[in-house]
């Protein structure tokens, strides 16, 4: 699409909100409703484009792409009228007689920057709570997963592209689209590109939400159920081939456990995808060639005791643990984002601490544990957006857990609920009476009225 087009799109789709539709909840229903038929009718093409493009299993689209849209979906339709409607709140004896509420309304005209690891997922999920909200929606998608982006193109056709204008194209269409005064900005992806979306959006003060990600550290305490944890990180790690935002980054272990430990997670990873994960089905490939000639220099530390295969020609790169590792290793430097995990060991729980705030806020934090003690103190002493005891990445699935970062790895909050308030203005209400005018406020000011005021703002 040439700027041109776009421009005239742009300005056909702010008209468009002005005129009011997108207020009428029931034409936001019937939007989200007809939304919900076409990812059903349309899963099947899913299952395919995500298998060209990454050589994704069918089983992770339905479970971490498709039915988590769904799940989120089916609950904006359900509550929709109750969050849009009007919620009163407390008045002040101060404000006598009158009476307050919150009701929200739509920014305007909203931006969603969609990244490639999860393309339909990180696409769909803004995208329903902008619509639930009454906004139209510029989506604009990642050019590096093609088969995922026609499918979205051919569901999106479908419904009004005043509310809805798909965009597709390299980085100079999305400066492009920065340029723009939207109402509202969401963006998905890397903290490089979050910090440009965010100085862009600082020019026109507008608003965003910032869904990065970083060094996610993951705990296996010496009390931990080894098994089920060998198992729950071998799959929160090696899902989507690591390129998942809240994977776990790196591994923390009790020395105590180590030995026993790594034992149990290469097994998980045989017991996953065979003795040799490349002919394996149920393993994702790596975004490009590059991806993965950087994975491999990620390589050339420590012990390898899994793995450490890697083809840019194919764009795999095996499961891979990487065993004595430091603080100051390469690996260790920035988010890693595929499947090559390092572990670090300690011999006291409390050495862990320094080595998590060597990093920036990171976007989820695990620890795996049977004390109540060490899972408080873990909660306590580290910050991150989300945090999983005894399990990894599945936090994300609730609609009913608000999902974002913390500092450097993301602003903001959305799913369920959260993302219908994110993409609303919740706007405060105060309704006065006009039966009586109470004269304190007034000047000429006394003491008296000193004295009523302090009564009244107790």
């Amino acid at each position: 699409m040439e700027r041109e087009e776009i421009n005239l799109k742009l300005e056909s789709q702010k008209k468009f909100f002005e005129s009011g539709i997108t207020l009428d909840v029931n034409y936001r229903l019937e939007i989200l409703k007809k939304l919900r038929t076409l990812i059903l009718t349309n899963e099947n093409e899913l299952i395919n484009a995500l298998k060209d493009d990454f050589h994704k299993p069918s089983f992770e689209t339905i479970a971490t792409e498709s039915r988590l849209v769904m799940s989120d979906l089916n609950l904006l339709i359900r509550k929709l009228r109750k969050w849009s409607g009007k919620k009163r709140v407390r008045t002040p004896l101060v404000q006598f007689i009158a009476k307050n509420y919150i009701v929200a309304q739509p920014y305007g005209q909203v931006l969603i920057m969609s990244p490639w690891n999860f393309p339909f997922l990180l696409s769909m999920e803004p995208l329903i709570g902008a619509i639930a909200a009454g906004n139209c929606i510029v989506l604009k998608v990642s050019q590096q997963v093609p088969a995922v982006s026609g499918v979205i193109k051919n569901i999106l056709k479908q419904l009004p592209e005043e509310m809805i204008l798909f965009v597709s194209g390299d980085h100079s269409v999305s400066d492009h689209l920065l340029n723009y005064k939207f109402d509202y900005i969401f963006f998905t992806g890397s903290g490089r590109i979050g910090k440009q979306v965010m100085a862009k959006a600082a020019q026109n003060l507008i608003p965003v939400s910032l869904e990065l990600g970083g060094k996610n550290p993951c705990v296996v305490a010496d009390d931990a159920k080894l098994d089920y944890a060998a198992k729950r990180v071998a799959w929160g790690k090696f899902i989507n081939a690591g390129q998942t935002c809240i994977a776990p980054d790196y591994l923390l272990i009790d020395k105590k456990v180590k030995e026993r430990f790594i034992e149990l997670l290469i097994k998980e990873i045989k017991n996953f995808y065979g003795d040799d994960p490349e002919k394996s089905t149920d393993l994702c490939r790596v975004i490009s060639s590059s991806s993965a000639t950087r994975l491999g220099s990620l390589m050339n530390t420590g012990e390898i005791v899994a793995g450490g295969i890697f083809s840019a020609e194919k764009r795999y790169v095996a499961p891979t643990i990487i065993t004595g590792v430091t603080g100051d290793d390469a690996v260790m430097e920035d988010e890693i984002f595929g499947p090559v995990l390092p572990v670090l060991e300690f011999n006291d729980f409390s050495e862990i601490f320094p080595v998590i705030s060597r990093h920036p806020k990171s976007l989820a934090a695990y620890i795996f544990t049977g004390s109540r003690t060490r899972k408080r103190e873990f909660m306590n002493r580290t910050q991150s957006g989300s945090v999983a005891v005894n399990d990894t990445v599945l936090q994300i699935a609730s609609s009913h857990l608000p999902f974002g970062g913390i500092g450097p790895s993301g602003i903001g909050r959305y799913h369920g609920k959260k993302s219908f308030e994110t993409f609303s203005n919740m706007r405060s209400v105060m309704e006065k009476s006009n039966l009586v005018d109470i004269f304190v406020r007034y000047p000429p000011y006394s003491r008296l009225k000193e004295n009523i005021v302090r009564l009244l703002m107790r």
